[in-house]
């Protein structure tokens, strides 16, 4: 890839180091869900694992450009393995209970937020029509996918960018990705 060696990527051995960087991640957001009010900004350990899975999906890219083997079908097929089956349960039980549970207003807006959740879209969907840290977002049992389709969505368009600036240089990469970081700020 370019300038980037796969041994600049060596993280997909064991990491005892991301482990104690995801137990430091969970605990504020724990305790966010635990209702300890006077923590502020608990949702920070959400960024945290989306830098921790950030990081890990580079190292396994660059790896597989360098070695000349990496497969963007087999990547996403990969993606949907790992996390589909588990979506489709939780939606399913989710959707199971809301029908029995639910009032018909509460349904009909859960059969809307689940819709979002199956194309990857819940964050777009309950940013325009609810707020998270709200009451009423307790009333929502998909909410919580927001998180899942922000990854989804960077897993869809990442590997289309890194295959695309492989053969950079390294300061033309630098350059490249300093761009789209001042680019998401205005996002």
């Amino acid at each position: 890839m370019g300038s980037i060696k796969p041994e600049d990527a060596s993280a997909l051995r064991y990491r005892p180091d991301i482990d104690g960087l995801r137990a430091l991640a969970i605990l504020p957001i724990l305790l966010l869900h635990c209702g300890v009010t006077k923590l502020r900004g608990g949702f920070v350990g959400v960024d945290i694992f989306f830098v921790i899975s950030g990081f890990l999906i580079t190292a396994i890219m660059v790896r597989d450009i360098a070695d000349g083997r990496f497969s963007i079908a087999r990547f996403y097929r990969h993606r949907i393995v790992r996390i589909l089956p588990a979506l489709l349960v939780m939606m399913t039980v989710t959707l199971a209970i809301g029908c029995v549970l639910l009032l018909p207003n509460q349904l009909r807006d859960l059969g809307r937020s689940a819709a979002a959740t199956s194309v990857f879209g819940s964050n777009v969907y309950f940013y325009l029509t609810s707020d998270y840290f709200a009451a009423a977002s307790d009333a929502k049992p998909l909410v919580h996918t927001w998180s899942l389709a922000v990854e989804e969505q960077f897993y869809l368009l990442y590997p289309l960018l890194l295959w695309s600036l492989r053969g950079l240089s390294r300061q033309r990469l630098a350059q490249v990705i300093a761009g789209l970081a001042l680019a998401s700020f205005a996002i």
